[in-house]
């Protein structure tokens, strides 16, 4: 039997602001020792008061809006109640029936056709303590830390609308690059400002109705996430294959392992008893508020990749790599933008820069776990570093040496082709010595040549740019060669 796979996200992400959600403790809490940004509002005392963080507010309205959500025109906090050690009060203070913002969507953009992922809902609440758990001498406890309890943190929920792990992998990429365009977080999954619990449950292909959903925690990673629903998926369709029934559960996922785990029922709905936090009144959302927000919204992802595609003639891969990020965007146009040139020359003009990025440039920054604002390479020097390629000054595989030298130092191109003597050969006369050479040593190539065999042509260009140090034109190599054997041949 075919099955279909159903999964809904739901993502929590801390939000950039200066101090934390209902107190003035600073929210960067990174850094600091365990326990040192809190006050009693934090740990929760008895006769404490909240005071919303309006900033917050405005950046889960940005996000709505920016999700295509409807704006409330009212909204409330209110009480979550369960009893777990990362929570002081015994509650947390969130938002139940009255979210900022609902009924939004997320384009995904296949190869053939574009995927609407409905959202829920956009809300706000805090964020809880950290609990840390530790074994010395075969003794187990926990530690908590409550630097964490308080934060801003935004939950987006999904509706079932994902079909396969890829799907929500690509939804995952495409919501933290619009939180990032936004600014309103650093949306990074490592860190813990970006996380996900997916809902998956499994229903015969062409079913209409849900069957029993499995909620998967504990991932951290955009790997995580794919390879947890991948297993969790075939899990689920072995065991009703087998005739065993799929018990609705949170599941854990285990990364050395590779495999999720039991971790409790969930049989029965949790019932956390909400009812309106009675310390902040509901509050009113200005219309003209939402308004100015939704016009201070920068390009988005989806819109930008568009406009790439229609104004550098980009393919549509390259239009969503580049953009996903907002910083890779503006510094694609920035070098895009410091040659002058005409619109028929524009789109490869734009090509090479965009393989540049793509290419050389994201490989040494997923090497060096770098981010594209920490790059040294000025748009003026890679467009340089172009001319020397456009100008036979460099070959390709120089000038990819030279790219290195440029990421590592800040150096231009003109300063490290000096300083190294790097530059191609593509004087006929000279290189016309260095041919004879390689075919003087390599006599058995010539007489494969001679014999028929049109492969020793690239094994004498090659030996010739050994003896060239790479810095020969192959082209000119190439010619060359074929002059000096078409010789021989007569």
């Amino acid at each position: 039997m075919d099955y279909e796979t159903i999964i809904g996200l739901e993502v929590h992400s801390q939000l950039n602001t200066k101090s934390k959600m209902f107190c003035s403790c600073l929210a960067t809490y990174q850094d600091m020792g365990p326990n040192t940004v809190i006050c009693p509002v934090c740990v929760g005392m008895p006769g404490t008061l909240p005071i919303p963080n309006v900033s917050a507010v405005k950046h889960v309205i940005r996000t709505g809006l920016a999700l295509h959500c409807e704006i409330a025109r009212e909204s409330k906090f209110d009480r979550k109640n369960y009893p777990y050690p990362d929570l002081m009060k015994g509650y947390q203070i969130s938002q139940f029936d009255k979210p900022i913002a609902s009924n939004g969507i997320l384009l995904l953009e296949g190869e053939t056709a574009v995927k609407k992922i409905r959202i829920n809902r956009v809300h706000l609440e805090e964020d809880v303590a950290k609990l840390m758990h530790r074994s010395d001498n075969n003794e187990a406890y926990s530690l908590l830390d409550i630097n964490r309890s308080g934060v801003p943190l935004m939950e987006i929920v999904s509706e079932p609308d994902l079909r396969s792990a890829d799907q929500a992998r690509e939804y995952l990429v495409n919501l933290r690059s619009i939180l990032r365009y936004l600014k309103v977080s650093t949306a990074n999954m490592e860190e813990g400002s970006f996380r996900c619990d997916a809902n998956i449950s499994i229903r015969p292909l062409g079913a209409k109705e849900l069957g029993p959903k499995v909620e998967v925690k504990n991932m951290n990673s955009f790997r995580a996430v794919h390879r947890a629903l991948t297993f969790e998926e075939d899990r689920q369709i072995k065991a009703v294959n087998n005739g065993e029934r799929i018990v609705q559960e949170t599941r854990g996922w285990s990364d050395q392992d590779g495999e999720t785990f039991s971790q409790r029922s969930k049989e029965q709905a949790h019932d956390y008893r909400f009812f309106p936090e009675p310390d902040i009144p509901p509050f009113e959302i200005d219309e003209a508020e939402v308004s100015a927000l939704k016009n201070s919204l920068p390009e988005l992802p989806y819109a930008r990749r568009a406009r790439f595609e229609v104004s550098y003639g980009l393919s549509k891969n390259d239009a969503i790599q580049l953009t996903l990020s907002r910083e890779m965007a503006d510094y694609f146009e920035a070098v895009v933008a410091v040659k002058s040139v005409h619109d028929e020359t524009l789109n490869i003009h734009a090509k090479n820069v965009s393989n540049w990025l793509l290419g050389e440039m994201t490989r040494l920054l997923n090497e060096r776990g770098q981010d594209i604002s920490e790059v040294k390479i000025s748009p003026t020097n890679l467009i340089q570093l172009q001319g020397l390629v456009n100008a036979k000054t460099l070959s390709s595989t120089m000038a990819k040496e030279v790219f290195e030298q440029m990421f590592n130092t800040g150096m231009s191109p003109s300063q490290i082709v000096k300083k190294s003597g790097m530059q191609q050969i593509s004087d006929e006369g000279e290189l016309q010595g260095i041919v004879k050479e390689a075919i003087k040593a390599n006599t058995k190539a010539v007489d494969d040549f001679l014999g028929g065999k049109e492969t020793a042509v690239r094994f004498l260009v090659g030996q010739t740019m050994k003896l060239a140090r790479g810095k020969a034109n192959p082209k000119i190599a190439e010619q060359l060669v074929i002059t000096e054997l078409k010789k021989i041949k007569s």
